[in-house]
């Protein structure tokens, strides 16, 4: 750790003075900054100072001058190099407009904090981030981008960081993915088992009917469909933790005649035209855009004729260029490297337009973007609270980097910079598609 001069005559800390003075009066936020020797500094008028941001050490103010951006924000953090005390990541986000936060760059006088920023360019270097962090030079981050690559490594950095972690976060069901509230006073867990549910009834699952659960995770929906819909499921995974916990549930129900789990990935599987209906739960994410034609084929391939298909999954709200849609953002990339290697998000229009080009007819889309913004907003919650628990299963490091996560994805929905949507759509056929001329038996 770098060591600074006391009483305010260190360049830095003057320096530190000025920026975070200059920045406040343009961000006007709730909280305040606490710089390496213990002085605190309002981040807007009359801002309180029960929720911190804390710069540990010069040596990170000089990082995020020689390289700005949300993958150094990502690093310092994880290292706690950069911390925030009184509170959790989302409640200090909450704490200030993120609309001015978005344009603070174009707003402040990048004149005054280049020059104030000139003493830290002698601190010293910041700690690396460790374990916490996914290589992206290894052999698998150099397939993200091809259609041939690999998914099974990412999968495993994300999902086998083990069950218990998770379900400290997770309601009983396990289930990880945007929760559906009738209201907003409504639990977790009835969110949940009723977002289970919407999905059968948007299948229109019936007795002796078979399901193809992709990406089946703990077994949720699964067994949600056996015991309820009495439907066949056959489920694949591509997490040996995930399956482990899910065979597990499965015998403890009794359920064995009717699931089947089993590690593999879905373009695998040799089962043309035998399924009734098709779930995909936001698995979509770790596809990648070079693969997407290749999964709704494979979707097409699986459905029996008039089969249903359902897709959940995040997207970007898109831009006026549809035909400029990147595959990779500078948050996508960052979450890549920190938390969902691989993960990319398409839009919902890509997605609407894929399904009718491939061989499906569309028949229903729903935005659940608020839905997602209360789930994750209750995950950052509950693993806040349990963040001692966390630190001892995974480490100080991962711990901090999931609460980040989730403090981005709950301003991020929001925001509406990302949404979530259901969409069903049907193996197209000639003639009538045989489902109800209204929506009213989906919210029985």
């Amino acid at each position: 750790m770098t060591t600074v001069a006391t009483g305010g005559q260190d360049s830095r800390t003057a320096a530190a003075r000025r920026i975070v003075a200059h920045i406040a009066g343009h961000l006007q936020a709730d909280l305040s900054l606490q710089l390496w020797t213990g002085e605190v500094l309002p981040l807007g008028p009359g801002a309180r100072d029960d929720i911190r941001i804390v710069l540990s050490d010069p040596s990170a103010v000089r990082r995020l001058v020689l390289k700005p951006g949300l993958m150094t924000l990502f690093e310092l953090y994880a290292t706690g190099d950069v911390r925030i005390e009184g509170g959790s990541p989302l409640e200090a986000a909450d704490r200030w407009d993120h609309g001015r936060a978005v344009h603070l760059p174009r707003r402040v006088n990048k004149g005054l904090i280049a020059r104030a920023l000139i003493p830290f360019l002698l601190a010293g270097r910041a700690r690396s981030v460790g374990d916490a962090a996914y290589d992206p030079t290894g052999e698998a981050g150099q397939r993200q981008d091809k259609s041939a690559r690999t998914d099974k490594d990412f999968i495993a950095f994300h999902y086998d960081v083990g069950n218990d972690f998770y379900g400290l976060f997770l309601d009983p069901e396990m289930v990880y993915s945007s929760a559906c509230y009738a209201d907003a006073d409504q639990s977790l867990e009835d969110a949940q088992t009723r977002k289970l549910d919407l999905i059968c009834r948007k299948l229109r699952l019936k007795p002796g009917q078979t399901l193809l659960d992709i990406g089946c995770g703990w077994g949720g929906l699964s067994c949600w469909a056996a015991r309820h819909y009495g439907v066949k499921v056959h489920g694949v995974t591509l997490s040996e933790e995930q399956l482990a916990f899910a065979n597990a549930k499965i015998a403890r129900l009794g359920l064995q005649d009717r699931i089947t789990l089993e590690l593999k990935d879905y373009r695998d599987l040799e089962m043309t035209g035998r399924f009734d209906a098709i779930s995909q739960v936001e698995m979509f994410e770790h596809v990648g855009f070079a693969n997407h034609d290749r999964h709704f084929l494979e979707m097409h391939r699986l459905l029996k004729p008039g089969g249903l298909y359902f897709h959940q999954a995040s997207v970007r709200r898109g831009g006026r260029d549809i035909g400029n849609i990147t595959p990779q953002t500078t948050a996508t990339r960052t979450i890549g490297r920190f938390i969902f290697p691989g993960g990319e998000m398409d839009t919902i229009g890509m997605t609407v337009t894929n399904l009718g080009r491939l061989g499906f007819e569309v028949l229903d889309v729903e935005n659940l973007r608020e839905h997602f913004q209360a789930t994750t907003a209750e995950w950052s919650r509950r693993l806040m609270a349990r963040r001692d628990e966390a630190i001892a299963m995974v480490g100080e490091e991962r711990t901090r980097l999931w609460l980040i996560f989730f403090a981005m994805c709950a301003k991020g929905f929001e925001r509406g910079s990302i949404l979530v949507y259901q969409t069903v759509a049907q193996k197209r056929r000639a003639g009538k598609s045989g489902l109800p001329l209204d929506r009213a038996s989906l919210y029985r």
